[in-house]
Order: C-alpha cells, then sequence, then structure tokens
C-alpha cells in the first residue's frame, strides 16, 4: 500500500507517517513547511519507504503526479490553530478550501480513497452536548473572523459528500477533537504546549478568558490508529466520525495540573479574550464529542488518558530542553 500524506511533516502527519512505515507501508509526504517541520520526519528520511515533497498541495502538477502514484490519501494539509485564523483569516480560507478542491479532484480523477481532516469547530456555538455528527451547526456572525475556520472546514466536507456522491470518490471524514502529544507546537495557540513550556520556563501561564470552558484532549496516537482503522473500514466510505476523547476538563483546571505535573512556581494569568486574540471573539464553552458512532464503526476507544498524555508532553518538552 501507498499513501500520500498532505501535511506529513506536520504534528498528526508525521505520526501518522510513522505508523504507516512501521506496518510496511510506502508513504509520500507533501507539505510546504508552513506549519510542518523538517525535524519532524527527519527520523524517516534514510527509510528507503519514504518519499517526501517540500511544496503546496496547490501546486497541481505535483499533486497530479503524486496521486496518480499512490493508492490511499490521507489528506491533513490545513491552516490550523486559533491566532493563525483569527489573524490570517485570508489563509485560513484559501489554504483550506482551495487545497481540499485540488486534492479531491485529482482523487476523481485517478479514484482514490481519501480521509479528509475536519475539526470539533464544525460545531460552532451548538449547546447540545456531547456534539452528534449529525448535529445543527450554530455559529456566529461573517464579521468575526474567529468562524471562517469553521466555514471553511464545513466547505471541505460538503465537498468531500458531494465528489462521494456525484462522481464516486470514496472519501471518509474525521472531526478532531483537540489532538495532542510530542511533536505539537504553541506556535499558533495551541493550548497545551504552550502551557507546558510556560511552565517548564517558570514564566505565568496565559489562560485565556475565566478558564471555564471546557475541552477533551485526544493523545495523537489514538487519533492515528483511527485515522488508518477508518480507511480500512469500508462502511466508513462516504461517512463522518467524531473522534477524540470524551473526557473534559476545563483550561483553568487544566493550566493547574500542569503546574502541579511540572512542580513549576508559576502562577496563572487571566488574559481577557479581546486582548489575546481580537475585540469581540466569541468561544466555544464547551466542546465534547459524542462517540458511539465510531466505536460502533471501528472500535475506537481513546486508550490514552489526560495525565499520561500531559506526561508524555512534558517529557518531550524536557527532552528538547536537554538538547538546546
Amino acid at each position: 500500500m501507498k499513501a500520500l500524506i498532505t501535511g506529513g511533516a506536520g504534528f498528526i502527519g508525521s505520526h501518522l507517517a510513522e505508523r504507516l512505515l512501521e506496518r510496511g507501508d510506502e508513504v509520500c509526504v507533501i507539505d510546504d513547511l508552513s506549519t510542518g517541520k523538517l525535524e519532524n520526519v527527519a527520523h524517516l528520511r534514510d527509510n528507503p519507504r519514504f518519499h517526501l515533497a517540500v511544496e503546496t498541495i496547490l501546486n497541481e502538477t505535483v499533486m497530479d503526479r503524486l496521486v496518480s502514484e499512490c493508492d490511499v490519501i490521507y489528506h491533513l494539509a490545513a491552516a490550523v490553530g486559533v491566532e493563525l485564523i483569527v489573524k490570517s483569516p485570508v489563509e485560513t480560507i484559501e489554504r483550506n478550501v482551495l487545497g481540499s478542491h485540488v486534492v479531491l479532484r485529482l482523487a476523481s480523477r485517478y479514484l482514490r480513497k481519501v480521509l479528509i481532516t475536519s475539526t470539533s469547530e464544525i460545531y460552532g456555538k451548538s449547546d447540545s452536548i456531547p456534539f452528534s455528527e449529525e448535529d445543527d451547526r450554530v455559529l456566529g456572525a461573517t464579521t468575526k473572523s474567529r468562524w471562517s475556520y469553521s466555514c471553511s472546514k464545513a466547505i471541505d466536507e460538503f465537498l468531500a459528500l458531494a465528489y462521494h456522491k456525484e462522481k464516486g470518490v470514496p472519501t471518509v471524514i474525521m472531526r478532531l477533537f483537540n489532538t495532542v502529544g510530542p511533536r505539537q507546537t504553541g506556535r499558533y495557540g495551541m493550548v497545551i504546549p504552550r502551557l507546558v513550556t510556560q511552565a517548564l520556563a517558570g514564566k505565568p501561564l496565559t489562560v485565556y478568558g475565566d478558564g471555564q470552558q471546557v475541552r477533551c484532549f485526544t493523545f495523537v496516537e489514538d487519533v492515528v490508529w483511527a485515522a488508518i482503522h477508518l480507511m480500512e473500514e469500508p462502511a466508513a466510505v462516504g461517512q463522518v466520525f467524531n473522534v477524540g476523547n470524551d473526557k473534559g476538563i476545563s483550561i483553568a483546571d487544566l493550566a493547574r495540573k500542569i503546574v502541579e505535573m511540572t512542580g513549576s512556581k508559576s502562577e496563572i494569568h487571566f488574559v481577557p479574550y479581546s486582548e489575546a486574540y481580537e475585540e469581540g471573539f466569541e468561544d466555544m464553552r464547551i466542546r465534547v464529542p459524542n462517540l458511539n458512532k465510531v466505536k460502533e464503526a471501528i472500535g475506537y476507544e481513546p486508550r490514552v488518558q489526560l495525565d499520561e498524555i500531559l506526561r508524555r508532553v512534558i517529557e518531550h518538552f524536557l527532552a528538547k530542553k536537554g538538547q538546546d
């Protein structure tokens, strides 16, 4: 099996490449390194079954060749992170929508199976907790750039489902809920790496808003397991699946836990959303998935829980600190 991973030098993509190579697959990664890093895949480059193209997925000439040579496509390339979304809405919309269009059009040309990675942001401000795949979406005004990410990923989903229905492209959609683990950075506002880095440096931990917003964190290896098994499950084609952990924690409690686990003397500072992002920023208060559908489809269960996730992330940053 030869897999093409878009965004494969990124956080999730590099872990997926690792796992596919371990089981004997051939892996081709395309990444423009806008958010991905060569160091994420440096340990894979001596493997003769690993191939890397440093290029944007918007280059249709390169993508045409890569898609024609692969068996399946894991489409992970996207603009992600609340900070990037608020600061660069044009980049967010264009990279997500246009990139997915290229991937799906070429998948249609060569009839390749595609996994589309989507997001819990799809659900917007809905208070129907836990979120189920068929729930209505509740979003803020178009004047709030924060919702552009949700809308761009919704277009990705609509397009993937349309290509399946109209052109017979086998597509699977996976909505992710706060994936974390080693190699993730706090560069674009990812909360756990940012708080862990601050705690280890003895700096104040910055919690946005009142800290009572609830999130569920999923270990990257659980996400990779789900992605591979969803691609192997025939009944998953043309379907949407939540993939995450359904045990929530407030961000304020998360910060306290990180301070405790790192042995840090850092204080916790609460920063208004208007200072962190923009005036009038709207957040999702509670984000918890209903996992019944993915459990029934592939027997998915989140295997790594929060304390173990934090332990591994802390170890990762301590190891990096020791190398610097």
